[in-house]
């Protein structure tokens, strides 16, 4: 039985396991030697963004209308920082990868670009966030961490210290969004309740409808008490600008967070 319904362009393996390209339909799809897609890109329409929660990631735009410098650890196929140099021109992006292989795919197979707003780094995630912690504060605005390798997440991201450094990094008024998987309940249990201690409990889940991803995020001190008539009328529009199901994540932000709701938006 073949793994994979479509066609396997690439295939490789590096110290840390396979590394495989397969395009269906006209996706093109990143995978770590299982079935489980880590990023994928439309051949006819790269910038869009394909995997449901790649786009639910977006959500911090409900709260924030634009983005200057940003920190992504985990770059994959690159999905997510193609479309940031996309539709923020102005944007300054650090992408963390701890595989020099995926970044190579990624330039190879993905169509991440060469680009002066944007600087990869072949790191440990977690070992890079501690060590810039201690060297510079508040120097981003925007924090996006989906690191995941073939057994799930990346250990060195699962610990209340490697938060305590993002919340370092983070301006002010920043916020950081990140990948959960639900179906890990302990670690998944662990990271919430370290979240809701470094960031004063202002933390938001969004559960990625039919899969398992849990996208959550957390506000750093400075941020707003937002409205949500506001926002309500900001997700319409920003479903229009970016043909992303903004009104259902705001939907489900209000679902999902009964005791925390209040700590960001006012009804």
């Amino acid at each position: 039985m073949y793994k994979y319904d479509g066609l396997v362009v690439y295939q490789n393996h590096d110290d840390e396991g396979v590394l495989e390209v397969v395009e269906e339909k006209g996706i093109r799809s990143l995978h770590f030697g299982s079935s489980s897609r880590q990023s994928s890109i439309s051949l006819d329409d790269p910038e869009s963004l394909q995997l449901p929660y790649t786009r639910a990631m977006t959500s911090w735009l409900l709260f924030k209308e634009t983005m200057d410098d940003a920190l992504i650890l985990g770059l994959g196929g690159g999905s997510l920082v193609r479309h940031l140099l996309h539709h923020f021109p102005e944007c300054r992006l650090k992408a963390v990868e701890y595989r020099a292989s995926v970044v190579k795919i990624a330039r190879s197979h993905f169509g991440l670009p060469l680009d002066s707003r944007l600087k990869v780094v072949v790191d440990d995630a977690g070992s890079y966030v501690r060590q810039q912690a201690q060297t510079g504060a508040g120097q981003y605005g925007l924090i996006l961490v989906d690191a995941f390798d073939s057994e799930g997440m990346a250990e060195s991201i699962a610990s209340i210290a490697f938060f305590d450094a993002c919340k370092i990094l983070l301006k002010q008024d920043g916020i950081l969004v990140i990948n959960l998987w639900g179906s890990e309940a302990k670690l998944y249990g662990s990271c919430l309740h370290w979240l809701e201690q470094v960031f004063s409990g202002k933390v938001l889940v969004l559960p990625v409808r039919n899969r398992g991803n849990m996208i959550t995020v957390a506000f750093n001190q400075d941020i707003p008490q937002y409205d949500m008539k506001a926002l309500k009328v900001r997700a319409i529009e920003l479903e229009q600008q970016y043909q992303i199901e903004f009104p259902k994540f705001l939907k489900d932000f209000n679902k999902h967070n009964a005791y925390s709701i209040h700590t960001v938006i006012s009804k």
